[in-house]
């Protein structure tokens, strides 16, 4: 075995990166989004992409992809069959699919115990305590993912439309969403129709902003995703010297939100979420190796 492969999928994007058998990062990759349970045609594509691209960027052959093992943090793995239906429609030659959870602890705090926060397009948290872990969230944008850059972007389009209808008071927060509808409340639910979670996460970084500058919508917004974060992160019952890593794009945003109990257990995580799939890879794959030979 010469190589393995990471790859890290959500609902934004596709990232991989190649290695050596002993952990040696040769190349990275970035394409489009990957969450499994919306849409696991076009995961399939972009998880291929990312991975073709991660060969050629490291200068190999991306014609070794099936002779390649892999290790894939997933969003969406963690319900159905779709994991399953994944792994037999990918052309490495090991596919070990995971959460998205499960390489962000392993990349987080290495294989120690401690726990972290995905905070992105989706969350999902997981905490390990004694080598059990435990993982709190990640059920998707319908019905779960409170404190998601998805979530964010929902209630952004729901509070803009309760403005235009009286309902609750305005901001210039909801007049800049509306304008970007054309002014057109249609435009908005006729956008709803098709859109993924990452299109709703897309306005998300737009409320942090507002919010810095005031705006009632915004701090209303971001006052209830920071109090659903902090309802999932005490359900990990984290002790005072549990390190707490926060992981995702939205990250940086909510650390100085969170209280003062949390911000407490902060900790820079060891490794992204990617990395925490290399780990995991070269854990697996090398030590199947050795005990074969």
């Amino acid at each position: 075995m010469k190589f393995v492969l990471g790859i890290d999928g959500g609902g934004t994007s596709c990232r991989a990166a190649l290695a050596t058998a002993d952990g040696s990062l040769l190349g990275r990759a970035k394409s489009g989004a990957a969450n499994i349970r919306t849409d696991l045609t076009g995961a399939r594509t972009n998880i291929v992409d990312a991975a073709q691209q991660a060969f050629v960027a490291a200068g190999r052959d991306p014609a070794l992809i099936p002779q390649t093992p892999a290790v894939l943090g997933l969003a969406g793995a963690n319900v159905g069959t779709y994991r399953q239906q994944l792994e037999a429609i990918l052309p490495f030659r090991i596919s070990r699919v995971e959460t998205d959870a499960e390489i962000a602890l392993e990349g987080a705090v290495g294989s120690g115990d401690g726990a972290m926060a995905i905070l992105g397009t989706g969350t999902a948290y997981m905490a390990r305590k004694q080598g059990k872990s435990r993982a709190i969230g990640g059920w998707g944008f319908q019905v779960g993912d409170q404190g998601s850059g998805a979530r964010i972007g929902r209630d952004l389009l729901e509070q803009t439309l309760l403005a235009y209808d009286g309902i609750r008071q305005g901001s210039p927060l909801t007049e800049a969403m509306l304008a970007i509808f054309r002014n057109n409340p249609e435009d908005v639910v006729e956008f709803t129709t098709n859109a993924k979670p990452g299109d709703f996460g897309g306005f998300a970084p737009k409320v942090f902003e507002h919010a810095e500058k005031g705006d009632t919508v915004a701090i209303w917004i971001l006052d209830k995703a920071v109090a659903d974060v902090e309802a999932a992160l005490g359900v990990l019952d984290l002790g005072g010297d549990d390190p707490l890593c926060l992981l995702g794009g939205l990250a940086p945003l909510y650390a100085p939100r969170l209280s003062a109990r949390y911000r407490a257990l902060l900790k820079p995580p060891l490794d992204n979420a990617l990395g925490g799939a290399v780990q995991m890879a070269v854990r697996i794959f090398a030590t199947a190796a050795e005990a074969a030979r």
